[in-house]
């Protein structure tokens, strides 16, 4: 495999939803020039999500010019091919490659795309302008909660540019019929997987949250066709949440993936995988930075699966809140 064979492929492999296609399973981009212009392809992606997404593949080169365009959308954008090769320590040949193993022609097209981005982004409040900086101790809690606030409103952004909504409402009509729904996370995914396995037994879906190992491996052992597994990792790396999800795929049931790596072992055992995107900051790695892109996507997931169940979910609904209303101050009753 040539060299600009291998960037392809790493490329595609970090923004690609489906783990059967060569092509992203959203359908708005493909990183192959005869699907025609690349710059048309890429229509209406977050193409900077696509290089975060890509970041871990890159190497060497590809991954000085990739981190100088996220460190500096703005600059990037005004940058000539020259201009951003000598930034970032590399040539106009490797910004060349790096620019088609995204699906552009060429830097020209990127740089547009680029600049297109930054531009909505600081008519919509200028939410992307300090997300390169990182966290210093001495700064002061206002530029903190700044940046947090910054990092998390982009996360939210390129998830919901990466995220097939298609995927969700294939995952949500499984979930709807099934008789059963084990949740697998560990760690931070365990409790977004419990919050999950919450709001469906709320709306009368019979779910489960497992994040003991032996336990999750038991039940899944029991699943079969018609029952739904979800598992919950942001690396698709964890490997009692694999082992769980593939136990419960081999005795039939639907699986599901919430994952920020479309090629992961997780994804790849999937039947169905959603995608996230996260926004790191000084002490909050991108493990923790997946919390709140992880529950906005189980969040939709939880009101598709309430749609389709309507009738069913809201009396489950109007049961549970009667059940626990005793529960509340009186001040909490009069208040509602």
């Amino acid at each position: 495999m040539t060299p600009r064979e291998e960037l392809t492929t790493a490329v595609q492999t970090a923004v690609s939803a489906s783990p059967v296609s060569s092509i992203s399973a959203d359908g708005r981009y493909v990183a192959d020039a005869a699907t025609g212009p690349a710059s048309a392809a890429v229509a209406g992606d977050s193409v900077l999500a696509r290089v975060r997404a890509g970041l871990p593949e890159f190497t060497g080169a590809l991954q000085r010019v990739a981190e100088l365009i996220l460190a500096d959308p703005a600059a990037a954008a005004r940058s000539t091919i020259v201009e951003l090769a000598e930034r970032s320590g590399t040539s106009p040949a490797t910004v060349t490659r790096f620019c088609r193993a995204l699906g552009f022609v060429g830097y020209a097209d990127l740089r547009l795309a680029i600049a297109g981005e930054t531009g909505r982004a600081a008519r919509t409040g200028g939410w992307t302008m300090d997300i390169g900086r990182e966290i210093q101790p001495t700064d002061p809690l206002e530029r903190v909660l700044g940046q947090i606030m910054a990092a998390d409103t982009q996360a939210m952004h390129d998830t919901a540019s990466l995220l097939d909504l298609g995927e969700v409402e294939r995952a949500a009509e499984a979930i709807a019929r099934a008789n059963r729904v084990d949740i697998y996370g560990a760690s931070g995914s365990a409790l977004v997987g419990g919050e999950m396995q919450f709001c469906l037994h709320r709306i009368g879906i019979a779910a489960w949250a497992w994040t003991d190992v032996h336990n999750g491996l038991a039940s899944a052992a029991l699943l079969q066709a018609g029952d739904v597994a979800l598992g919950i990792s942001h690396s698709g790396q964890t490997r009692e949440t694999i082992e769980m999800i593939a136990e419960a795929s081999s005795r039939g049931a639907t699986t599901i993936a919430l994952t920020s790596f479309p090629r992961s072992p997780l994804a790849e055992v999937a039947d169905i995988v959603l995608l996230t995107a996260t926004q790191a900051t000084t002490f909050r790695p991108d493990a923790l930075s997946a919390r709140h892109p992880q529950l906005v996507v189980l969040d939709l997931l939880y009101i598709a699966v309430a749609q389709r169940t309507h009738e069913r979910a809201h009396a489950a609904f109007s049961v549970t809140a009667q059940a626990v209303a005793g529960h509340r101050s009186s001040a909490g009753k009069d208040a509602s």
